[in-house]
């Protein structure tokens, strides 16, 4: 007996100005946009305690940093979680 297996579907997407895109990469540009904006309008400057040092750093700098954290750990547990899928298979 053959089994019916379910149809594949492909990754959401939508069209824009006759190009399909995914929705994922519209979020991630939207996103991207509003932490760019939200990094620029925020110029005053604050002091953080680190540890023992007390520092004097403009807020744009502070946010960048904390984005770039916050991107390069996302990237690594993606690719940690992408080689768990991989080693299961």
């Amino acid at each position: 007996m053959a089994q019916n297996a379910p149809p594949q579907h492909g990754p959401s997407t939508l069209t824009v100005k006759g190009r399909d895109m995914r929705i994922r990469t519209l979020a991630f540009i939207v996103l991207a946009g509003l932490a760019i904006w939200f990094i620029a309008v925020n110029t005053g400057s604050v002091s953080i305690r680190l540890w023992i040092p007390t520092v004097t750093l403009p807020l744009w700098a502070v946010l960048t940093v904390t984005l770039l954290v916050g991107v390069v750990l996302g990237m690594y547990l993606a690719r940690r979680r992408a080689i768990r899928r991989r080693a299961r298979r």
